[in-house]
């Protein structure tokens, strides 16, 4: 992967690309970005960047060593990623070849993807992922070797809040005095999680999340979908590229129509509307319910931004907007933080497999008294 083949993130590549050619390179760097973040791409792309033979401002994509990059079989680019517990083999070395291969499969097919779709990739779903105490001695006896090819070693731990507290403690002398030319690189959606000792011994890469023009011209150029469906694509997913992608898998779900009228039922207290309603969200799979979730926080945004006088940063158009004119004259600051909050929370019980009935109906009545007391 290359630094070109990830949208946006002007600033960041720069940042990394500048140390290399200045040779002012960290011998440990924590990637740190929220869920959605592209630090993994970033990640994979910078380790490119480091082996590649004919380096610019980008990795040249034609060497021996950006072509194994690209297949993820550079022999001096090692992996670390959470696993559960889905051994079948009784093979070690044979199981370990096995998922690692199921690693690079992912990483081809799935660059963007997150934990979730790690764990759905292997098999893994209904099993807590993590990093055995096993790794840190593996890590050790890795980078224990020289290179085979190129002049450094680069050291992936990917989600290293995951790993099992023993591990984390192993390998803090490693990452404070690495060999010669080695490198980690610490990819987190959690940094909050990270044993300070570690963090310490870090220098901390901040990615952030995709502006929507980025997300935009991404989808728009992989998939060729229509402006408008990029657009509200692009809306929902605020900044997070891989939902933006599965939202595309989906059928369009028409959410505006689905959140109107379950205000206008909060608003008249129509309690016998609000439990059909909830039958009906019960219905939705998963990520529907979620992206229902998601949208009715965005409008809770769009009404705010519509109240406070911003209107030159509100997204919403056509039907959105006449609806967030017609809502924001019910809806004061007070009651759309309430609002958010309640939705927030909502989102956050069916992420933990939470009864999606007992979720939505629940919230209707909490909203429908915060909306008209």
């Amino acid at each position: 992967m290359k630094f070109a083949d990830i949208p946006g993130l002007d600033e960041q590549k720069k940042l990394l690309i500048e140390a290399v050619k200045s040779n002012h390179i960290a011998h440990a760097q924590l990637f740190v970005g929220g869920s959605g973040a592209l630090n993994l791409p970033m990640a994979l792309a910078y380790a490119t960047f480091l082996h590649c033979e004919s380096r610019t401002e980008d990795s040249c994509g034609a060497c021996s060593a950006c072509s194994k990059n690209s297949k993820f079989i550079h022999p001096d680019t090692h992996f670390v990623f959470p696993l559960s517990n889905v051994k079948g083999d009784k093979d070690e070395e044979r199981f370990k070849a096995e998922i690692l291969k199921q690693w690079r499969q992912f990483l081809l097919e799935q660059p963007f993807g997150i934990l979730d779709d790690w764990t759905n990739f292997y098999g893994g779903e209904d099993k807590l992922a993590a990093i055995s105490r096993e790794e840190s001695r593996e890590i050790i006896k890795t980078l224990s070797l020289k290179p085979f090819e190129s002049k450094y070693k680069v050291m992936i731990i990917w989600q290293p809040e995951l790993m099992h507290p023993s591990a984390a403690n192993g390998i803090l002398k490693i990452l404070e005095e690495p060999a010669p030319h080695t490198y980690f690189i610490l990819v987190t959606n959690a940094a909050d999680r990270l044993l300070p000792t570690i963090i310490s011994r870090t220098q901390i890469v901040t990615i952030p999340l995709l502006n929507d023009d980025d997300v935009k011209d991404f989808i728009q150029k992989k998939t060729g979908v229509p402006e408008e469906r990029a657009a509200k694509v692009t809306q929902l997913a605020d900044g997070n590229l891989n939902q933006a992608l599965k939202l595309l898998e989906n059928e369009e779900d028409d959410n505006t129509q689905r959140f109107t009228e379950w205000m206008r039922a909060c608003f008249k207290k129509n309690y016998g509307a609000l439990v059909t309603m909830s039958d009906d969200y019960h219905g939705l799979d998963k990520l529907s319910q979620r992206n229902l979730m998601l949208y009715s926080m965005n409008m809770m945004r769009e009404t705010l931004l519509h109240n406070s006088g911003a209107k030159s940063i509100n997204r919403a158009r056509g039907d959105e907007l006449k609806f967030v004119q017609d809502f924001s004259k019910v809806m004061d600051v007070e009651k759309v933080e309430k609002s958010f909050r309640l939705l927030n929370d909502a989102a956050y019980h069916l992420e933990r497999n939470g009864s999606a009935k007992m979720i939505f109906l629940d919230l209707s009545i909490k909203i429908a008294k915060t909306i008209n007391p």
